[in-house]
């Protein structure tokens, strides 16, 4: 069954419809660091975009950061995602791997990520090999690095603007001379600045190109082949900062700088691509990324401009910090939903089926909501990807087998529901009410079950609790409605 994409989307799509009709068979003018005015352009249109030299990182954190790298790639714990783009099931040519705080989600695409917890104080999990344990450990340590540094930053960006100075530090080697906060900044300024910069993920990404038999070209500038099209980061906390990153497998020479006959950027060195969004005036920029390069996307930046990752040639990993909009995205938050939903159960049989303790428009229909949640949130989202999560860390399984052993009483609850309908004596206008209130939930559990049938052939593995029994709601209602 083929999805319908949502208006975001359709939007989306006519936008860069429109575009490619307004360029025609010409492409927009980019620049890179060859180009005379590349800086220039930089601190006039992208001044909160801040990049940090390889240079300016301790050695030592590259050296653990980029063992770490290696590390899960040789236990194989990155996976390549199969996302929905304009209703079409995609493999991403990138191979990923989230890491954040324990319980946490991200979602693109409409593909929900489970976080292999990092090592925070107070947490328990336990991690199959004593390495992939040392390696979340060390993007723990990045992620504390690149908070200090993006706060860093914020503080520089404001102070500048509060100063009305032009010149931001946009490009930053190891000798650049720190601004500090100063007597101009108040408790909530630092608190805001703290906020934008608390990290909770790490979406951990690899590909190399010479692997990947076909790559998109960039549709708009002619910056050659992508690893990433053009896109704005999804899900994140409003005007949050994105830190990446850069860790490209260059061997013991480090390639040369770009060729200054070259024409463009050069197709050997990655780089990452930057323009504002929609508009065909301003040059977009290439920005090359070296071994250990890191950059900053500041405050509205993702929201105004998109941006893209333009392949090289070696392999390549980077670890991308965000602050991922997680109020309906935890395990926390989900399990709580479920409590609610079951608050309904008066009594439950030894066959399993339950009594309610109301049957009133609200309750039942928010129930059923919460139903379609956790079912199509989580439960489909988590066993759809399989056993991933298990090359690192078993801390999901508990969790999933309680959220399932939740969604099961759900099921008895719709059951019940449909029980009543049937029951006689109850008035028909109690019996519509009903019907009414949990109409639209059942009508959409049963096309998005249909949907997700019909993705079966990419799965790895299923849920067998849950696949088996999935259907039992939808065949009481079919006969509630006949």
């Amino acid at each position: 069954m083929k999805r319908t994409p949502t208006a975001e989307e359709r939007e989306r799509e006519a936008k860069k419809l429109r575009l490619l009709e307004e360029l025609e068979d010409t492409w927009l003018p980019y620049l890179t660091p060859k180009d005379d005015e590349f800086y220039q352009q930089w601190q006039l249109k992208y001044p909160k975009l801040i990049l940090r030299e390889a240079a300016s990182v301790p050695e030592l954190l590259h050296k653990e950061v980029q063992q770490a790298f290696l590390t899960l790639h040789k236990h194989g714990c990155l996976f390549r995602d199969l996302v929905r783009i304009q209703g079409k099931d995609l493999l991403t040519p990138v191979s990923r791997i989230l890491i954040g705080n324990p319980g946490c989600t991200y979602k693109y695409l409409n593909t929900r990520l489970f976080t292999v917890p990092w090592p925070m104080k107070g947490s328990d999990a336990k991690y199959n090999e004593a390495e992939i344990a040392v390696a979340c450990q060390t993007f723990l340590k990045l992620n504390s690095y690149l908070q200090v540094e993006t706060i860093q930053a914020l503080e520089e960006l404001a102070a500048k603007e509060k100063a009305n100075i032009d010149a931001v530090p946009v490009c930053i080697g190891p000798d650049f001379p720190r601004v500090g906060m100063g007597s101009s900044f108040d408790g909530h300024d630092e608190i805001d600045m703290k906020n934008r910069a608390a990290y909770n993920v790490t979406l951990l990404n690899f590909m190399d190109p010479q692997k990947m038999p076909y790559l998109k070209e960039e549709p708009y500038f002619g910056m050659g082949k992508m690893a990433v099209s053009w896109h704005h980061d999804e899900n994140l906390v409003d005007r949050s900062a994105v830190a990446v990153y850069s860790y490209s497998c260059e061997g013991p020479e480090e390639e040369s700088e770009d060729d200054p006959q070259l024409e463009g950027r050069d197709p050997d060195i990655w780089h990452v691509g930057f323009k504002i969004s929609w508009d065909i005036e301003t040059p977009g920029l290439a920005i090359p990324l070296h071994q250990g390069d890191c950059y900053f996307m500041l405050d509205d930046l993702n929201a105004t401009h998109q941006h893209c990752v333009l392949a090289g040639l070696p392999p390549r990993f980077s670890s991308t910090h965000r602050v991922a909009e997680c109020s309906t995205g935890t395990l926390e938050y989900i399990l709580q939903r479920c409590q609610v939903a079951l608050q309904n159960v008066r009594e439950e049989a030894d066959n399993g089926e339950i009594s309610l303790k109301s049957l009133e428009s609200v309750v039942l229909k928010q129930g059923e909501e919460i139903h379609n949640e956790v079912e199509f949130e989580w439960l489909r989202q988590f066993w759809f990807q399989g056993s991933r999560y298990k090359k690192c860390t078993d801390w999901w399984c508990q969790p999933m087998s309680q959220l399932e052993e939740m969604w099961r009483k759900m099921e008895w609850l719709t059951s019940a529901v449909l029980r009543e309908v049937r029951r006689e004596g109850v008035p028909m206008e109690q019996k519509n009410e009903m019907l009414t209130s949990i109409l639209a939930s059942i009508t959409n559990r049963q096309n998005l079950r249909r949907e997700w049938h019909a993705r079966k052939m990419y799965q790895f593995t299923f849920s067998s609790t849950v696949f088996k029994t999935c259907s039992f709601s939808c065949l009481a209602w079919n006969s509630a409605i006949k």
